[in-house]
Formats: C-alpha cells, sequence, structure tokens
C-alpha cells in the first residue's frame, strides 16, 4: 500500500502539510522528482517509467498538488486499461480527470490546494468526492479509514507531536517518515518491506514532505534506503 498523511490548517501559513510515502515493487523503475513531461509545463514529480506517469505531482506556480494510491474493487478490463499515474499529472495541473473512469483501476486521488484538499475514490463501480476536514486525514489503499494499523499509528503520532513549520525545518516529520525503528514487517510500520515468492520484493520506496502556503512552497524529497535508518531528504522546490 501506499500512505498519504494530510494536514489542513487553514489559518496556518502553510495551511496544507503532506506526509506522502510511496510504496511500489521495488524492482519498478523510476527516477527522482523534476520536469519530466513536456505536455506539462512547470509540474514537478518523480516518474514511473513503466507507464511514464507518476504518484506525486506538484504545480509550485500554483500551490497545486495530486497524489494517487492504488484503491480496492474491481479492475478495468485488460483491453484499453490506463494507467493511474495519468491522473496526479492531470489534477495538478488544473485540467478535469475524465467522466469515465472504467478504464482505470480502482484508486483514491487527492487534490490539494490552499483552499483544502479533495479525495475522488473509484472501485471500479461507483465515483466518489469526499472534501477532506480541518486537521489530519491518514489515506491507505483502503481510504480514509482510521481503523487500518498503519494508518491508526501514524494518525496517533503526528496528534500526539507538534504541527511543524516548514518555513523553519520539518520537525519531527523526517523521524516519522524513517519508520520511527518499528520493524518494517510489522503492520503498523510505515516504511516496509514484504517477500513474495521467489523473493520478488514489495516495499516502500521513496518518502515526500511537502507545505503549501500563500508565500510558502517545500517541497523534499527522499529514497528509502535498504537498511533501516534516517531517509536523507533533498529539496526540491
Amino acid at each position: 500500500m501506499c500512505t498519504v498523511a494530510v494536514s489542513f490548517e487553514p489559518s496556518s501559513p502553510a495551511s496544507i502539510l503532506v506526509l506522502a510515502v510511496r510504496d511500489e515493487l521495488l524492482m519498478r523503475p523510476w527516477e527522482p522528482p523534476a520536469e519530466h513531461w513536456p505536455r506539462h509545463p512547470g509540474l514537478l514529480g518523480g516518474i514511473d517509467l513503466v507507464a511514464g506517469g507518476t504518484w506525486l505531482a506538484v504545480d509550485p506556480a500554483a500551490r497545486r498538488a495530486a497524489f494517487v494510491l492504488n484503491g480496492r474493487g474491481r479492475l478495468a478490463p485488460e483491453h484499453g486499461r490506463r494507467s493511474r499515474g495519468e491522473l496526479p499529472l492531470l489534477a495538478a495541473a488544473g485540467q478535469p480527470i475524465p467522466a469515465d473512469l472504467r478504464t482505470f483501476d480502482p484508486f483514491y486521488l487527492i487534490t490539494a490546494d490552499l483552499t483544502g484538499a479533495m479525495m475522488l475514490g473509484w472501485d471500479g463501480d461507483t465515483r466518489t468526492e469526499t472534501a477532506l476536514p480541518e486537521g489530519y486525514t491518514v489515506i491507505v489503499n483502503s481510504g480514509d479509514d482510521p481503523a487500518e494499523p498503519r494508518a491508526a499509528h501514524l494518525l496517533a503520532a503526528l496528534r500526539a507531536t507538534p504541527r511543524p513549520d516548514p518555513a523553519a525545518d520539518w520537525g519531527t516529520w523526517p523521524s516519522l517518515a524513517a519508520g520511527e525503528g518499528i520493524d518494517r514487517t510489522d503492520p503498523r510500520a510505515l516504511i516496509l518491506r514484504h517477500t513474495f515468492g521467489d523473493d520478488l520484493r514489495y516495499g516502500s520506496s521513496s518518502v515526500t514532505l511537502l507545505a503549501l502556503g500563500p508565500t510558502l512552497l517545500r517541497y523534499d524529497f527522499a529514497p528509502v534506503p535498504d537498511e533501516p535508518g534516517p531517509a536523507p531528504l533533498t529539496r526540491i522546490a
């Protein structure tokens, strides 16, 4: 699964804060965030080299970001199936999402800007749209599911620490993003590793910390190291 935590505080200089962890097959190739898409000038994000899309895209000029998580439900027909990695590019660029989602596998698409965050859900049959409330929301592959162990642990950890001021630093969030020393096979773990069958490994591949405010944009990124420990963050914007 992937995990995205969104903090929405409209009165804060950074009204939107995001802590996001991407999980994927670890052998699937990708490149770090940059302006990878000529058809979407100005957008920043890591590129999936298999399908050409992304899981998280940021438009610094518009102070807008979008990120997609795999959902659960009925898969799209194999013939004509489209990559969900297209969706954050469209949403971050302010372009419409297709009205007909039947060519996409289930997903949750979150779009955030200075006014708040919206979550578009698709389970293969039904499309839903939900405004995220003020405070913290943690989204996993089952959606806004505070009972899911990973989401429950992260939500409690976020609420137990001061909200960071990213104009200065990220406070405790880098420690949370590094996994807090929880074993990577633990159901509560934010940073995970799993082995299936003949050692085909799946796990967390990158961490993003993002802040959006009227006079502030901060986008930090780190690949997840193979061994447990801090993930050195690089400022992208």
